[in-house]
């Protein structure tokens, strides 16, 4: 039994393998696995599959571009012909998709069929369930409904804007989007829902990206952003990664506020729309 177990591991060869996210908006922390490269380090093989059914890339993102994504899969299987490093791939996807599609880290794989189990691998990640909370609302999502309801509550619904998009103050293509947002004379107040429940990437790569985003519209419309980050109750803020992750969010100037904090940011934002001269009056 033995001896038979390791000349079946004996002609097992080891590959390794990466996904290819569609992230439109990498603060939200949404994504749709859409392709998957698998190599053999040192070896011939090499080859990626794409999805062939983009129903979940167009629903999280109803103006996504099929033909750039079709097209980034011919471009790379010709590339995969004369390299095979998961680095020059990345700077090749950096270099044309604006950082839409993104990498996984790199996971191993033992096999004696390649081609059979770069089918099985795309099965699982292109068909499966994605995380699990993507079989409910998100941590984000149900902070933005809290949000939302909120301003519904205090009844300025139709005087907040959503989805401001930032590309016009940074460079075009960016996909981010804050989530809420008025203007009051020369200043921009801004929200954006921000779980800390399981992960601080959101709030970090927010910290990160914000100064560049809030100067940039401090040029283009002469108005001072405020941005307010609105996370979870509960959170312990003397957990090391959370109270690196608030550090960081107070560093970049970002006020940090939680959802039971809304229905006052809510009625202050009435008071303040509902100032002279103002189109809610």
């Amino acid at each position: 039994m033995e001896a038979q177990l390791a000349t079946s591991m004996a002609e097992q060869r080891q590959f390794e393998f990466f996904l290819l996210r569609y992230v439109p908006n990498a603060v939200q922390d949404e994504f749709v696995n859409i392709g998957l490269v698998m190599v053999e380090p040192g070896g011939d093989f090499a080859d990626v599959r794409f999805t062939r059914d983009w129903r979940r890339v167009r629903c999280l993102d109803p103006q996504v571009d099929i033909e750039m994504l079709e097209a980034l899969e011919s471009d790379m299987r010709r590339e995969l012909l004369g390299t095979q490093t998961r680095e020059t791939l990345l700077r090749r996807l950096n270099d044309s998709s604006s950082n839409l599609v993104q990498l996984s880290t790199t996971k191993a794989c033992l096999t004696d069929d390649p081609a059979k189990e770069i089918e099985a691998l795309a099965r699982l990640y292109f068909d499966g369930p994605k995380r699990t909370t993507r079989s409910g609302r998100s941590p984000r999502q149900r902070l933005y409904e809290s949000m939302d309801g909120s301003f519904e509550d205090a009844g300025i619904g139709k005087w907040i804007m959503r989805g401001i998009a930032v590309a016009p103050y940074t460079r075009a293509g960016d996909p981010f989007k804050f989530d809420f947002g008025y203007r009051v004379g020369n200043t921009m107040k801004l929200f954006q829902a921000v779980s800390m429940k399981s992960s601080i990437d959101q709030a970090v790569l927010l910290a990160a990206r914000y100064p560049a985003i809030a100067e940039g519209i401090g040029k283009k419309v002469q108005a001072f952003p405020l941005l307010t980050a609105v996370t979870e109750d509960g959170l312990d803020r003397a957990q090391e990664q959370t109270r690196f992750a608030m550090e960081m969010l107070e560093d970049a100037r970002i006020r940090v506020a939680i959802a039971t904090d809304m229905p006052s940011l809510a009625e202050q934002a009435r008071k303040e729309l509902s100032g002279p001269g103002d189109a809610s009056n």
